[in-house]
């Protein structure tokens, strides 16, 4: 099973959530803007990408910069932002396992199917 987190507003999000459905792979969808990951979640999540905390954020966003976040700001200061305002979250974000990917390109996902 896939836990996928998703934006259903998100294009990129719609396309991996299709991809995984047309595998016929069990899917479970949390929509992470109403059910915002906690910190310990995300902690858990940033360690199966292998990625930098920064690399799961949408740094682009307006609150990234109204929080006076920066790409090098303390992992902890990010973690909890992300929490507070998941919007921050890259999207999608597929996990199986004790491994994730973000759904950027789609075709990513394809490793954990």
């Amino acid at each position: 099973m896939i836990t996928y987190w998703h934006y259903p507003k998100c294009s990129k999000s719609r396309a991996g959530l299709a991809l995984i459905e047309e595998r016929g792979v069990q899917v479970q969808t949390r929509i992470y803007l109403e059910d915002a990951p906690s910190v310990e979640e995300l902690k858990a999540v940033q360690a199966a990408l292998a990625v930098p905390v920064v690399e799961m954020m949408r740094t682009g966003e307006k609150v990234f910069k109204e929080l006076g976040l920066a790409k090098d700001s303390p992992e902890e200061d990010l973690l909890a932002a992300m929490a507070a305002h998941p919007i921050l979250i890259e999207r999608p974000i597929a996990i199986k396992g004790g491994k994730a990917v973000i759904g950027r390109p789609t075709e990513a996902i394809e490793a954990l199917l």
